[in-house]
């Protein structure tokens, strides 16, 4: 379906699909009721733009009935209620996936139906049949590997029978779904493994799985594995209420994973029937399989067995009102919402900086560093971390040689605090005043400020930057030292340094994978530590609430710093999301833009209610980093110094994640993002219209 033909903040329009998984209160043998229940279920979901609605294990008749699956009442009975099912679907445009006992062959399997619109498209025996402990599915059930023909006859028609066969939405082909039963992911290798490498990317389990102690946190395990390593979504449905108590218990456990993340999970031993879904990003799994190699190659090491896969199209319309999305999309994608993941990360990020540098120091037997103290966010982290190298290292902290270079726009806050940060952290200080030696070069090159004109142009700022690295570089000459960068991810994404002699380059870098809303929140992770000092944590934040400058344009007040850096080329909040989804995501602009708008943008439908930029904004300032991203600085990243990769997919290096010519060109993803522009402005209007005037 062309995206355009659907509203820009639909999420069917931009590479999303809802999925839902229903978990209905059994009416043990009695496939009638539970027929009605699933059609009412499915219904529901359906109304509620799912895609896919997904049922545990036999659940028409019900998991637990034994040896009255091969009761020929029943049986009957269960063909009567799976007619009723298929005609209720005519009605619904979700693929719906239930679990019925058939005979086929003269044989009794455990199946999954997926039927839409009237049509049963497939039938999917249960491969692996439990026969240990409490299960005796052998007793009355054959395996898929069991039936001898391709194709079975059902309720009049004729329909693709095998645990081969992968489901191909026509409107969105990266929707395709395959279906396994319960024990089948408990295999070492279950059947969706080569279904994903097949092309499957929402994989689906109908499961009865009876609840003991521990169980559901082993039941997590296997589905947030099985959809990382098959880079894909993964379905749960367990059996619930209403399932014998003879000699088991049932929990009606429902989960949504991609990508090894859990989007949804069902209440667990809920009296009444519910359904739960989850709106999985089908561009995320595309782009992870096109770039993870292995995946790839595991899929050409088992060709022939991939290739005998069956894919069987199928048709589905979402509602023609926009389906908006209902999934957290978190405003700082490098940084945890959670306060004890965003902890971990912390620890984590800190320690890679910290042991990286300590390593660094240990291989060329340096025993000294120098930095610059600004008194911001980059070097007061730098600073961090190179002290605590020190202590690592068993050296004293005075072998941090740290500088504060003050130049004509240098205020006296930022000043004070980098002076007391270097003092409360026992380090070497000492201050350079870099004004004489930048006049002495803007006087030699001729710039109309050297005499007395206040032309603060990119050279006048350049000038005072070179000044500092060239102080930097000597300084660590003379005492035998490294210089430690400070530069962050953000900066070096925009361009936002000074190439060669300037805050682009230093010995080695810590920094340089680590973007600035993580440093932000590294900063006040260590002053909240106990082991920080009242006296350091309240420096640090005092640091934090100080305004981003370069501090290289002087202004009229010089208490605080005159430029804001965010005020030029745009907030780090938005860029930093930006950077994450085209870089590690590898999003098209108007995915980007989409995604940014809901949760950072006012007046969009379905974005946060909390909105703090227009949709304009938006798009003003995600076109400012696709130009300087893409056409303006790689020149700058593709002369890094050497800096360890922090983040998955946080590197800019040409030696690590990142590797792109320094002369291309931003033409396609700024005309991309301006075609999505005029797409989100004319779908705003659609659902916003103005009233007319009155006369």
């Amino acid at each position: 379906m062309p995206e355009r033909e659907r509203s820009f903040f639909d999420l069917y329009a931009q590479g999303f699909a809802r999925v839902a998984v229903a978990i209905p209160r059994v009416a043990l043998a009695d496939p009638a009721a539970n027929a009605a229940e699933i059609a009412r279920l499915h219904a529901a979901a359906s109304a509620g733009g799912a895609s896919v609605v997904l049922f545990p294990e036999l659940s028409v008749s019900g998991y637990s009935l034994e040896d009255l699956h091969q009761q020929e009442a029943l049986l009957r009975s269960v063909l009567e209620a799976l007619g009723k099912i298929l005609g209720a679907s005519r009605s619904s445009p979700a693929l719906m996936v239930v679990g019925a006992p058939l005979r086929l062959e003269g044989r009794l399997f455990n199946c999954a139906v997926i039927l839409a619109r009237g049509r049963i498209l497939g039938i999917v025996p249960k491969s692996y049949l439990p026969n240990y402990r409490e299960f005796y599915e052998k007793r009355q059930f054959a395996s898929a590997r069991d039936a001898l023909a391709r194709e079975a006859h059902c309720l009049g028609q004729k329909v693709p029978l095998g645990a081969d066969l992968l489901f191909r939405c026509s409107e969105f082909p990266e929707l395709t779904l395959h279906a396994e039963i319960c024990e089948d992911v408990w295999a070492p290798i279950p059947p969706s493994t080569y279904a994903a490498m097949a092309g499957a990317t929402v994989l689906a389990n109908l499961s009865a799985s009876n609840i003991t102690v521990g169980k559901t946190a082993y039941r997590h395990l296997l589905a947030a594995s099985q959809s990382g390593r098959c880079l894909a979504a993964y379905l749960y449905a367990a059996a619930g209420q209403g399932e014998s108590t003879t000699d088991l218990a049932w929990d009606g456990h429902g989960m949504i994973y991609e990508n090894g993340e859990l989007l949804a999970e069902s209440d667990r031993f809920h009296g009444k029937s519910r359904w739960i879904s989850a709106d999985i990003d089908l561009d995320r799994l595309v782009q992870e399989r096109m770039r993870v190699t292995s995946f790839a190659d595991c899929a050409t090491s088992h060709a022939g067995e991939l290739q005998s896969r069956r894919i069987i199209p199928f048709s589905f319309t979402p509602p023609k009102r926009a389906v908006l999305l209902n999934r957290a999309v978190r405003r700082h994608p490098f940084v945890p919402a959670d306060p004890a993941k965003r902890d971990e990360r912390c620890y984590e990020a800190y320690n890679i900086q910290v042991s990286a540098l300590e390593q660094r120091l240990r291989a060329t037997g340096i025993k000294k560093v120098v930095i610059g103290v600004s008194g911001g966010l980059d070097s007061t982290q730098a600073l961090l971390v190179a002290a605590h190298a020190m202590d690592r290292l068993g050296w004293p902290r005075a072998n941090v040689l740290g500088y504060a270079l003050p130049g004509y726009a240098s205020s006296r806050q930022t000043r004070r605090n980098a002076l007391r940060l270097m003092k409360s952290l026992g380090v070497s200080s000492e201050v350079i005043d870099i004004r004489p030696a930048s006049s002495r070069m803007l006087k030699d090159i001729g710039h109309p400020f050297a005499r007395g004109r206040k032309v603060y142009d990119v050279t006048f700022e350049n000038v005072q930057a070179g000044e500092r690295t060239s102080h930097l570089f000597r300084l660590a000459n003379r005492h035998a030292a490294l210089v430690v960068g400070t530069g962050d991810l953000s900066e070096l994404a925009l361009g936002w340094c000074t190439y060669g002699v300037g805050d682009q380059m230093s010995h080695y870098n810590v920094n340089a994978s680590v973007p600035k809303t993580l440093i932000r929140q590294l900063i006040r992770w260590v002053a909240d530590r106990p082991e920080t000092g009242e006296t350091t944590g309240a420096i640090l934040r005092d640091i934090l609430d100080t305004a981003i400058s370069p501090e290289l344009v002087p202004g009229v007040d010089s208490h605080v710093p005159a430029q804001s850096t965010e005020k030029t080329i745009g907030p780090f909040d938005l860029h930093d999301f930006s950077l994450y989804y085209t870089s590690r995501r590898g999003y098209r602009p108007a995915k980007v833009a989409y995604l940014e708008a809901f949760a950072w943008a006012r007046g969009v439908p379905g974005g946060s209610k909390d909105g703090v930029y227009t949709l304009d904004e938006i798009f003003r300032w995600l076109a400012v980093f696709l130009d300087r991203f893409f056409r303006l600085s790689q020149f700058k990243r593709s002369a890094l110094p050497n800096s360890p990769k922090v983040g998955s997919g946080g590197s800019l290096s040409p030696r690590s994640d990142w590797r792109a010519p320094s002369d291309s060109s931003a033409r396609p993803w700024l005309q991309d993002l301006e075609a999505a522009h005029s797409w989100a402005r004319r779908s705003r209007r659609r659902a916003h219209p103005r009233k007319g005037k009155r006369p």
